[in-house]
């Protein structure tokens, strides 16, 4: 073998999508060559950059958003507009209800601490690279044919198509309907995931408001839930399961990176996919 380079990966991670832009949350952060063992993990800090050296690994794949990709990570919840359009929502209510969420996300943000693992990654020379979206769109994609080959008629019937998935099948945490009830009937359903992060209150609020009666997200924060709740919003909430879902993407990308660039993967902390 005689090896891949950081740039490929993340044209990899792009091709799992079907996209060919690298969205504003994912990023090489430390460009690497002759790469052919690789760590994926959800979340990398500098025990998993340890981990990986000890390992033997030439390079990071990290999920979730680190660095400067953390700190715009809130510029790829517009796609939060999207879904709520496609869903009958008004563009106007759409725009207000993820400004406030993109709002709420950048000031968090902007107080991280953000260049600390990926200055551990620069002293190490460990390639590092995050594939954030494009792993979540496949995830999305995935779901949606699960859900869309199965009985919808309640919101049961969702919430065991999504069940049956091995990676939910496998979860500790199994899928939830936090808000409303798997009796009621699912009606006009959206599965909102790959726009970053879940909507949160006000997205739902839009949803439930303009003719949704059933959204779909991967979490969901407890104090957007009270509201929901103490609003007596009329909907139901199903929450799939976060490590779940994000195995679901991960493992697609660690199988491609196999198969398609011969690359051996060490997989930390992803669920089975079988």
């Amino acid at each position: 073998m005689s090896g891949v380079d950081t740039e490929r990966i993340m044209k990899a991670g792009l091709e799992l999508a079907g996209w060919k832009k690298m969205p504003a949350d994912s990023m090489v952060h430390v460009k690497g060559r002759n790469i052919k063992k690789v760590m994926v993990a959800v979340d990398v800090g500098t025990a998993e950059l340890l981990l990986a050296k000890s390992l033997g690994c030439d390079a990071v794949i990290a999920h979730h958003p680190i660095g400067i990709a953390a700190i715009n990570f809130y510029k790829v919840f517009d796609r939060h507009t999207d879904y709520m359009v496609e869903h009958g929502v008004p563009k106007k209510v759409a725009k207000e209800a993820t400004a406030k969420l993109k709002e709420r996300v950048e000031t968090r943000t902007h107080a991280d601490i953000y260049d600390d693992v990926v200055g551990a990654a620069r002293a190490m020379n460990m390639p590092l690279v995050n594939i954030h979206q494009p792993c979540d769109e496949y995830m999305r994609q995935a779901i949606l044919a699960k859900i869309e080959s199965g009985r919808t008629e309640y919101v049961s019937d969702i919430v065991e198509s999504v069940g049956r998935i091995p990676e939910f099948r496998h979860a500790a945490t199994k899928v939830q309907v936090r808000h409303g009830s798997e009796k009621n009937k699912a009606g006009h359903w959206a599965l909102v995931i790959a726009a970053g992060t879940n909507g949160g209150y006000s997205i739902a609020k839009a949803y439930f408001q303009h003719g949704v009666d059933t959204v779909i997200y991967l979490h969901v924060d407890y104090g957007d839930l009270v509201k929901m709740r103490e609003e007596k919003l009329q909907g139901n909430l199903v929450v799939l399961g976060h490590l779940a879902g994000d195995s679901l993407g991960l493992n697609a990308l660690a199988d491609k990176l196999e198969k398609d660039l011969d690359l051996e993967t060490v997989r930390i902390g992803l669920l089975p996919s079988r």
